[in-house]
């Protein structure tokens, strides 16, 4: 019986997480754009979630609530349905390499953070290309290399004070 108890412990914070994911995506998109002029920058808050599953519990259910988080941000309310191809290339990317840098384990949950960031970008980027068939805008990345290694550092400190406010709670 105990081990029921946990499990359904452990359902019910992946569903708390996974409304919580949900929520930032949509007070993201709430938020005024950091940079008028440079589209498409934003500080991806609802990976503040997906980094906390990832180290609190790993690799399979940071990928199913930040999927789940993509699906139903794109069902309701994300104003384009070309949202959910580039959310799931920078997901798919950023996950990769944050589940192999955590394993690795000589970076810290900032650095994991940034690098999933980056990756995320460039996985947006290569939709970008594939959709508007031109790699001209691959200088673009310069950009978002800078701005997600910001927003990287913000996430990653985020999770990491998270991660260890919950470290008491048995999940």
């Amino acid at each position: 019986m105990r081990k029921n108890a946990l499990r359904t412990k452990k359902i019910t914070f992946l569903a708390l997480f996974a409304s919580l994911a949900l929520l930032l995506s949509y007070v993201e998109m709430l938020l005024p754009p950091i940079f008028t002029t440079v589209p498409g920058i934003k500080m991806g808050l609802p990976n503040i979630v997906i980094l906390l599953i990832l180290y609190r519990f790993g690799i399979k259910e940071a990928a199913i609530i930040s999927f789940v988080r993509i699906l139903l941000v794109t069902l309701t309310v994300s104003p384009r349905i070309d949202y959910l191809w580039y959310s799931l290339a920078g997901a798919v990317l950023s996950l990769a390499i944050m589940a192999i840098l955590k394993k690795l384990d000589f970076l810290s949950t900032v650095g994991v953070s940034v690098a999933g960031a980056i990756m995320h970008n460039v996985g947006q980027m290569i939709v970008a290309v594939l959709l508007l068939q031109t790699s001209e805008i691959g200088y673009y990345m310069i950009v978002l290399s800078i701005t997600g290694t910001i927003a990287g550092i913000f996430i990653g400190l985020c999770g990491a004070l998270m991660h260890k406010r919950l470290e008491k709670i048995k999940m």
